[in-house]
Order: structure tokens, then sequence, then C-alpha cells
């Protein structure tokens, strides 16, 4: 049983085994994507596979479409030599349900991959033909908040960019020498009006070219033209955990043989198959300039700018993403390894809870298309408690510097211009300290543990350096310098009333020994009753 022997149609023993195979003419919708393409991602990681991926496999299945998507990686070529080009471009996906089933699917809806970088001149050239296409509809990203940063040293590169945004840029000017076809940019990625994060890096690198002359007069109004290039906004939500030893050993037992789980060089955990859990949501603002796929057929939904963004802000701010963030602080210093498992620790699902439904849901807007206390209940009920869903507080807490701003600032913000009282959050400051403690790399036990990536990680470490985990006294005025970034925490705490707050749990979560755990437990019980 492997996947590059894998054909169109129901093979005997992978069916008798449960495995759902293509349901369409893996040839034929090849062909027609090459030739024609119609959409183009950018980021091959386990969210894509798992996600837009399958999705389109659906709609492909239902008999409702018939074009592929085109894949691109532009950060971790590895993805690409090691787990697209020997699998013939096939995965499969390990659903794991809360019921306790796993649902076992081969996807084949992904036609092409390719390496997105001019270094690689084959598959540079056909990513350059294919932006020429004027038929081309939709270039989609999952490439992480951190990517799509734009900084001087690139954009004094030229046209020679290293960064994921400059190389999109690049292409773009291809599709503008080429006849200015319309294009729209979808950011799929987890971060607040994601599709403005593109819209800026695409139009700083092309002001930047423009006005040194390395492009021609033109194409920063193509970009800038709403009805040339959009970039609208959406909402995603599916959690998907590295490869699982647990969900290798199910397939191993089928006689699956593509189970090797794949560390790059980057440090990207992946591997031919990709579990993942079956809830999933993908809102998307319905502003396309040249058509665009059906997804709505495999269960996307369609919105406008307003409504995206109150589902959005519902998940990130509120529903979802803040308590990921709380539980994977304090799950890597209470010595956790699966969520799952902390949602067993009444204090940490405590914490959570009344995180949620306490002080983030009272400044939720219903955006109507997703009820918010229904959302946030399937979260604390069936999702993280899901104990087939091997995600790790240590995933979670990667590049947990880039995440805070909006998952814990917005709400915070959403206080102060509703004219609410800072006063009443408890929580919220406590995960902030948490941070602060976390950012030590000592455990509740008093061993040491490596943070999880993040681009700022050794500079916010050295802040938390002048501290050690004592009962001893000890100046933690150094905390405000961590406190008042504004680009850690979206907000001045100090100037929100809540960084002295802060400084004083971060004080208790560093007295020695068993602090987090005490500090934890007073504050959830405290929680709520002011």
């Amino acid at each position: 049983m492997k996947l590059a022997q894998i054909q169109t149609g129901t093979d005997t023993e992978w069916g008798k085994k449960g495995y759902e195979m293509p349901e369409f003419d893996i040839g034929t919708v090849r062909k027609k994507t090459h030739e024609h393409p119609i959409w183009v991602h950018f980021g091959a990681g386990n969210i894509f596979r798992a996600f837009p991926a399958a999705l389109l496999q659906r709609v492909l299945d239902k008999g409702a479409y018939d074009r592929g998507v085109i894949v691109a990686e532009g950060f971790d070529y590895e993805i690409i030599d090691r787990v697209y080009a020997p699998y013939d471009n096939k995965s499969l996906l390990v659903c794991l349900k809360s019921d306790g089933t796993v649902q076992k699917k081969v996807i084949a809806s992904v036609t092409e991959s390719l390496k997105a970088d001019p270094q690689f001149a084959d598959d540079w050239k056909r990513l350059q033909t294919i932006f020429q296409n004027p038929g081309l509809q939709m270039v989609s990203l999952t490439i992480t908040e951190k990517g799509y940063a734009v900084s001087e040293t690139d954009l004094e590169r030229g046209l020679s960019p290293v960064f994921m945004m400059g190389k999109l840029t690049l292409l773009l000017y291809e599709r503008y020498r080429a006849g200015g076809w319309p294009l729209t940019l979808q950011s799929m990625d987890n971060c607040s009006h994601n599709g403005d994060k593109v819209r800026e890096a695409v139009w700083s690198y092309a002001l930047a070219w423009e006005k040194a002359g390395l492009v021609s007069e033109g194409f920063l109004a193509y970009v800038q033209d709403p009805d040339k290039v959009s970039f609208p906004w959406s909402m995603i939500d599916k959690i998907t955990p590295r490869p699982d030893e647990k969900v290798r050993e199910i397939l191993d037992k089928d006689g699956f043989l593509d189970t090797g789980i794949i560390v790059t060089g980057r440090q990207t955990y992946t591997a031919p198959f990709v579990n993942a859990e079956e809830t999933e949501y993908l809102v998307m603002e319905d502003a396309y300039v040249n058509g665009r796929p059906p997804l709505e057929e495999g269960g996307a939904l369609y919105a406008d700018r307003e409504t995206v963004d109150k589902v959005e802000k519902m998940k990130v701010c509120t529903c979802l993403n803040p308590l990921h963030t709380a539980m994977s602080l304090f799950g890597c210093l209470l010595g956790y390894d699966r969520i799952y498992a902390e949602m067993q620790d009444p204090d940490i699902r405590e914490l959570v809870t009344k995180l949620g439904y306490d002080e983030a849901m009272p400044v939720v807007v219903d955006p109507g298309v997703l009820r918010p206390d229904a959302f946030l209940s399937a979260v604390l009920n069936r999702r993280l408690p899901n104990p087939f869903m091997p995600d790790a507080p240590q995933r979670i807490a990667t590049d947990t510097s880039q995440k805070l701003p909006i998952r814990f600032g917005e709400t915070i913000r959403a206080y102060r211009e509703r004219g609410l009282s800072t006063d009443t959050l408890v929580l919220v400051p406590l995960v902030l300290a948490g941070y602060a403690r976390y950012l030590k790399g000592t455990d509740d036990a008093g061993q040491s543990f490596s943070p999880s990536p993040d681009p700022l990680l050794e500079e916010l470490r050295q802040i938390v350096a002048p501290l050690s985990v004592t009962q001893e006294k000890q100046d933690f005025s150094c905390l405000q310098k961590l406190f008042m970034r504004r680009d850690v925490f979206g907000v001045d705490l100090y100037a929100d009333g809540l960084g002295a707050r802060a400084q004083a749990m971060a004080e208790e979560l560093y007295a020695g020994a068993g602090a987090v755990r005490r500090t934890l437990h007073r504050y959830v019980s405290e929680a709520g009753r002011r």
C-alpha cells in the first residue's frame, strides 16, 4: 500500500481497510490543470494538505470541478523533495474524530509541486509561465504570519529578493508584463486581516522597485488597482498537529508503507500522511477579480468583509487561539506534551474555560454565520479534549511573540474601545505573566527546557536573563522592558492598566519550584468572582 501506486477508483485492498480513494480521473485533472492553471497555493505544509487540498478533493469527487491545485514552497524546499515528489504529490489525510473513529482518505488534488525560488531554474520558470496565464484566478497562501515579513534589507536586494513576499511580487510582475491580467491573492493564514498583510507587503516591494527604476512604470498602479489585484480576508480553523507516532502505528498495522516521519533541516515536522481533527472552518471574503474555484462545493463559506472580520475576531481573539496560547505556555511549564492531557488538569481546564467565557466573550460580536457560544463550546468540550488529537503545547508555542498581539492585544484594545474596565481581567494578565516565566526556559519542577522557535526568542530571553526561579528576593524591574513591548503584546500593558498586575503575577510565578502550579491555581480560582 503505497501512495505513488494509487490511481483513480477504489482499490479493493485499500477499500477493505477503510481507505477512501479519489473518485475523479487523476490524469485528466492533472492534464487540464497543467495546460490551464486556475489555482496556485504557496505553503506546502501540513495545514495545506489537510484542509485546502482536501477541501478541493471533495469538490473534485463530486464532479463539480475539473482542475487541481499547484503547490509551491518558498521556505522549506525539503518538503517538496521529501514529502511531495516521492509520493507523486499524493498524501494521506487521517482525521481523528471526537467519537473515537478514524477516517483515512487519499488526497490527490495536488497536480504539481514546485520550489518557489529562482535558484531552482526549472521550477521558477514553470511558476513564471503559470503567472503569465490569463486564466489563473487565485493564489492562496499558508506561510504563517511571519511569512508576510518585509525588511529594508530585502527591499534593497531589488529583483533578487529572499523573502516570500518579494518572490511573490516578482511573479506578479511577470503577470503584469504578460498583459496585466487580474488576479486574487487569498491568504488562508491564521492571522488577523490576513489579506491586508499580503497587500501591504506586495505594495512595499512594488513601490521600492518602481522608485529604483527596476520595473516598468505602471506596475505599482497595477497591484494597487482593486479591479486588477485583490487581497481578500479569510478566517481558517483546523488543528493539524505534527505527524504522530500513534497514527503511524495505526497505518503500519494496515500495511500502509508510507509512514516515515520527517524532520527537515528547518525543523519542519512532516510525513506522507497528515493527522488532523475533523472540525474545520474556512470563511473567505468573496472579492475575486478573475473568478474562483467553486470551493463552496467542498464546504468553504463566502461572505462580505465585515462578516469575515467578525468570524476571525471571534476565533482568533476569543474562542480558540488565545486558549491555545494559554495552554501552550502553561503546558510547557507544567511538563505536558499533549493538549488533550492538559484538558484533564482542573486548573488548566478552568483557565481556558473562564478565559473564553468570562474575559474574552464580552467583547465578541456575533458574526451570524457561526455562533460564538456554540463555537467555544465545541472547542472546550469536543476539540481540545479529543484524545485522538496528538497536538503538543510545544508546537503551539512556536512564534508566540508573533501571536500575542492578536490573541490578547486585540481583546485588551476592545475593552478600551468599548469603555470596559480592564480591572476585571485576571486571566489575560496571568497568561502574559506566564509568557515572562516561559521565556526563562525552566519548568515548574526546576528542569530546563528549550522554548519553541520564535524570531524574537533570544532577544526576549535576554530581558529575563537577570531573573532566577527562586524564593529569594530579586529585582523584577527588567520585566518593564518586556511588558512595554507593543510589538510583542500589541499594546503597552502599563498604559492599559495591566502592566503592574502582570509583573506582580510574574513575580509569583518565579517564586521557586511549584510556583507555577500555586499561582495558576490561585488565580483561576479567584477569576470570575469580582
